[in-house]
């Protein structure tokens, strides 16, 4: 998708909304980083191998290969634009937000980032570290992870 197809579809989703939805995007099909770099190097007029390499280094800690927009449990509307739906999002029980905004102040002030994650984890059970030092948190149960 360019630019200005993803503005056109920001501008026709402000036009549309009533005020608090979440837009989620159709952005076309993805496509390999590796592809677009490829592209890329043809386009400027360089020749891949010889002029500039393509270096394959890993996913950093917390990198993700790919990015889930919904979680499996929230639906989406659909628009009359194909390409624009209406996200439906599970509200969040504003006592239990209260509640973990608290632990997590604690967690700052002590500087203890695995309880940091842990706090998130137990709030936003979808919340998966992948690819992180805290990904041994995800194997947790919530009863453990709760203590």
């Amino acid at each position: 998708m360019t630019v200005s197809e993803a503005c056109h579809l920001v501008l026709e989703a402000a036009a549309m909304g009533k005020g608090g939805e979440v837009f989620v995007f159709d952005m076309g099909h993805p496509i390999r980083i590796v592809d677009l770099a490829r592209r890329m190097i043809h386009l400027a007029g360089y020749r891949e191998g010889r002029d500039i390499d393509i270096l394959f280094t890993g996913l950093r800690p917390g990198e993700k290969l790919r990015e889930e927009v919904l979680h499996v449990h929230e639906a989406i509307q659909p628009t009359h634009n194909p390409q624009i739906k209406i996200a439906r999002l599970s509200e969040p029980d504003p006592v239990l937000i209260e509640q973990a905004l608290v632990r997590i102040g604690l967690a700052l002030v002590n500087s203890d980032d695995r309880q940091l994650i842990q706090i998130l984890k137990e709030t936003i059970p979808e919340y998966i570290s992948n690819n992180s030092p805290f990904s041994s948190l995800d194997a947790l149960p919530a009863a453990v992870s709760s203590a």
